[in-house]
């Protein structure tokens, strides 16, 4: 942890907003007082570990922008209709951007705001532009705050919780470490409120956590996560080989100082292909493809890609480039893949060799519908 050079850290609604909704500057004021004395102490050396002259990095993962905007527009509680959920994220936004521009620039410190849907991340062209837009922003000593950009994003392209996200963004940008604030000191065997429940130290493998007891939602009201989006995040995270910090806002200069804090998520896998992790986490498929029992095996222990041959029916209405699950006969999603053709396309497509189609069709038609760079295994088959 304190080795730890390029750190995300995410913190929630209830971290940073009132009871009734709006920005509370001073709990702003406190997590910017904190990123900023790691900054500066690392970038002093004072304080800091081996290597310390490299300076430690942070990418900000804030919630808080539909909860910023309640009060303003009149709403005492986060509304449920996702049109109302968009105007509260579009005027609360620019007051959280500018809460931590005007709290940063105390320390004369710059910051970027970089919005994201789960579209962005998912399409290669657009993963590349979001990482050169986070590896520029910390090159040129700005530090990025980043959210899920809720005033466009519909159903289909949501993240969900910005836990996840952060998990996400985490591998996005190489992380060292994840750091998950949340409003209780780590996680607990039980209810924290309960006499008896104890506090869990450290999380080497999802076996640790069996027969734990985790509660699904805050106590707030204007978040959408509780303890088990954080430790799903810490799962992805970890699996991807970013070890993870979970702890309370007020403990977020111990962990990011390396103190002993919270629980902390061993590493459980190594970094994999980038955009894969978003596309098994972050993507929502438009539709499925059923695939013949040669081709599961050739997608899942081959990993081949999907030709028209292998595939059996198809289902769902979606266009190249969107993401679609790989179905074995009795129905398991096994992949999933970003699509080559449009879905009225398929029918004519399927059971047929490559050089068949391009023979009748055109060149345009001797390719894969699944390539093998744009697809990954969800689950073994049996």
């Amino acid at each position: 942890m304190a080795a730890a050079r390029r750190i995300v850290v995410k913190i929630g609604s209830s971290s940073l907003t009132t009871a009734a909704g709006g920005l509370d500057a001073d709990r702003v004021d406190a997590l910017v007082d904190v990123l900023a004395k790691v900054l500066d102490q690392d970038a002093s050396g004072a304080g800091a570990g081996p290597g310390s002259a490299i300076g430690k990095e942070i990418v900000l993962v804030s919630s808080g922008a539909i909860a910023a905007g309640l009060a303003p527009l009149g709403l005492d509680k986060r509304p449920r209709d996702l049109a109302r959920q968009q105007a509260a994220a579009s005027v609360g936004q620019g007051l959280l951007v500018a809460r931590y521009t005007a709290s940063f620039a105390r320390y004369g410190r710059r910051v970027g705001q970089v919005l994201l849907t789960t579209d962005d991340t998912s399409r290669r062209a657009h993963y590349r532009n979001a990482t050169r837009t986070l590896d520029q922003l910390l090159a040129m000593g700005a530090l990025p705050i980043v959210n899920e950009n809720d005033t466009v994003a519909t159903d289909e392209i949501r993240f969900g919780d910005n836990d996840r996200l952060a998990a996400l963004v985490a591998h996005l940008v190489r992380a060292d470490l994840l750091v998950l604030l949340s409003d209780v000191d780590g996680l607990y065997d039980g209810d924290p409120r309960t006499p008896g429940t104890s506090r869990i130290g450290e999380v080497k493998s999802p076996a640790d956590l069996a027969g734990v007891s985790i509660g699904s939602a805050g106590r707030s009201g204007v978040g959408t996560g509780g303890m088990v989006t954080k430790v799903e995040a810490a799962r992805i995270a970890a699996a991807a080989g970013v070890p993870v910090v979970l702890t309370s806002a007020s403990r977020a200069g111990d962990a990011l100082l390396g103190r002993p804090t919270g629980t902390y998520f061993h590493r459980t896998g190594r970094r994999s292909a980038d955009r894969l992790l978003w596309l098994a986490h972050a993507s929502e498929p438009r539709g499925s493809l059923t695939l013949d029992d040669g081709a599961v095996r050739a997608v899942v222990e081959r990993r081949t890609s999907l030709l028209p041959a292998g595939i059996a029916a198809v289902e769902g209405e979606f266009t190249a480039g969107d993401p679609v699950e790989l179905r074995d006969t009795e129905g398991r999603a096994v992949a999933r893949g970003l699509v080559n053709f449009d879905a009225k396309e398929i029918p004519r497509l399927i059971g047929r060799s490559t050089r068949d189609l391009a023979r009748e069709l055109g060149p345009a038609y001797e390719r894969e519908v699944v390539h093998r760079d744009d697809l990954v295994v969800l689950h073994r088959h049996r």
